[in-house]
């Protein structure tokens, strides 16, 4: 889906909608009440944000990783395969999995650790431990009470925050923002916070990282560009291509997760032809497109830089020493 303009802000039709926000609010606080959490083999750190897509959870779970690798850790990964069919436990082959099957996070994640698709996580965290995980990092499901959670992270987009601060169907927020940070064992914000959402943290433990363009960015520096992109927020996709020195004469927002079919893909590229520009778009999308058409793309890859790399190791430290 494609997240609708009002989110953003506050309005007379989020006003409206607000009862409705309440009856999903109580929905998801009442399988959360009911849910009974099964305690993994070992540790479990859970990456999830409170609105609806976009945050930059992936990324986040990417750093995490890397550092927990440093420390002489066996992390694997642990998602529901948004957008793929795959039920699992299932391990990510991107040999053999495309992303119809497993979902396009999980693709991309598989080249960071090990990763596991599973609708259960519970069955996903047994089957990770069973191939030698000594922890798991979740990409989303801070609001699945399924599995017990050593150390639970919220990441906020700094540039979007919490969106007009409301609830499904009348804002982005999966919960109420309160409700939600009071789980949270401490906060990743992404960027510069821009709406005021670090005010809301509390005396919660705030990170502060930004993503940094891959080697790519050198390609599009002077280049007119098709950018395109189906994510839960296009446009900071754009404006990060901008920051490269590209010009975007057009830009294609696709819903998130969009499958593209070789007719979307064909029409970007010839419009690109036809402008003497570079068709680029994410990585994320990227593993949704047809393969034989992908080489044809300029693929802008990001990475998680944290601004101070102690604070995240005092945080990690904890749930590391409790398991050794």
């Amino acid at each position: 889906m494609r997240a609708p303009d009002f989110w953003h802000r506050d309005g007379t039709l989020a006003r409206l909608l607000s009862p409705l926000s309440a009856v999903y609010a109580w929905g998801g606080a009442q399988k959360l009440a009911g849910a009974q959490p099964v305690r993994a083999k070992m540790p479990v750190i859970c990456v999830g944000n409170i609105v609806a897509g976009g945050a930059g959870k992936t990324p986040v779970v990417a750093a995490l990783v890397e550092r927990l690798k440093a420390r002489g850790r066996r992390p694997h990964i642990l998602t529901r395969g948004y957008g793929g069919t795959e039920a699992g436990p299932r391990a990510v082959d991107p040999t053999r999995h495309d992303a119809t099957r497993v979902g396009d996070e999980a693709l991309l994640l598989s080249s960071v650790a090990p990763t596991w698709v599973a609708r259960w996580r519970p069955d996903g965290a047994a089957a990770a431990a069973d191939m030698g995980a000594d922890i798991l990092v979740m990409d989303d499901g801070f609001q699945n009470g399924t599995l017990v959670k050593d150390l639970s992270l919220v990441v906020i987009d700094g540039g979007y925050g919490f969106g007009n601060r409301r609830v499904i169907p009348a804002g982005p927020c999966r919960e109420p923002i309160a409700t939600g940070l009071a789980r949270a064992d401490a906060v990743v914000m992404v960027g510069d916070d821009r709406t005021g959402a670090a005010s809301l943290v509390g005396d919660k433990p705030l990170l502060r990282a930004r993503l940094v363009p891959g080697p790519e960015a050198a390609l599009l520096h002077g280049r007119d560009l098709i950018a395109f992109a189906g994510i839960g927020r296009p446009d900071k996709f754009f404006d990060t291509v901008e920051g490269c020195g590209g010009r975007i004469v057009a830009a294609h927002s696709f819903p998130d997760h969009h499958p593209y079919g070789r007719a979307d893909i064909e029409e970007l590229l010839e419009a690109a032809r036809a402008a003497d520009a570079l068709a680029v778009t994410t990585a994320k999308d990227a593993v949704r497109v047809p393969e034989d058409l992908r080489a044809l793309l300029t693929v802008l890859t990001v990475r998680l830089v944290w601004y101070d790399t102690g604070a995240v190791d005092r945080l990690l430290a904890p749930v590391l020493d409790h398991q050794s």
